[in-house]
């Protein structure tokens, strides 16, 4: 059977997002040890918290360069702040390189200095529209699904064509990406009931 590892780090939704796996039927485990994760067929970077305090965690038990290097031949999911890190940089509390894995910057919701309207984080269901419906993350998706967001920051990729689907909070926010073997979602699909799951599903059949 197919397995996917949830990269513990430090930072994450670990047991919110295997629960999302265990209630699929999916077979997963999460671990910090890269030996361990390098045997999963897919991986999942959850994330919650602030840019330079996942990157120095990351960084300093060398999950970073493996991640660089596991991408190359297998599949990975970065969920909320875990799709965030894998750009080039994030300006969140202070400049900081991200892993680089899909080219662009990581920027501050900016509708809140329009609008009062607007909240930071922004936080709850917002519908998205989907720009890529053959991403493989986005199969079997309604036209217009609704998911959960939490969030701060906003990404920024480089090139429009590695963005999947986006949502309007007063602005434009990627919500999702897709590079080769790297995808993210800014929300959290392990909290976004059938849309979600949906996803999670499509993400291990990629594997």
């Amino acid at each position: 059977m197919k397995t996917i590892g949830i990269i513990d780090y430090g930072m994450g939704n670990l047991h919110s997002v295997l629960n999302a796996c265990k209630f699929l039927g999916i077979n997963a485990f999460c671990s910090g040890d890269a030996d361990k994760l390098s045997e999963a067929d897919g991986l999942i970077l959850p994330g919650v918290g602030a840019f330079p305090d996942a990157m120095t965690c990351l960084e300093s038990t060398g999950l970073d360069l493996f991640i660089k290097e596991y991408v190359k031949e297998k599949p990975l999911l970065g969920i909320c702040l875990g799709m965030q890190l894998l750009f080039d940089s994030s300006s969140e509390v202070r400049e900081c390189k991200g892993l680089g894995l899909i080219p662009g910057k990581v920027i501050k919701l900016t509708a809140c200095e329009k609008s009062r309207e607007y909240k930071i984080p922004h936080m709850g269901w917002n519908s998205l529209e989907i720009l890529n419906p053959d991403s493989p993350i986005m199969k079997g998706q309604s036209d217009v699904p609704f998911v959960y967001f939490v969030h701060s920051f906003k990404a920024l990729p480089d090139s429009r064509d590695d963005i999947i689907a986006v949502s309007d909070y007063g602005e434009e926010v990627c919500a999702a990406v897709g590079r080769g073997n790297v995808f993210g979602t800014q929300f959290h699909p392990e909290k976004s009931e059938k849309t979600g799951l949906r996803m999670i599903s499509a993400f291990a059949e990629i594997i």
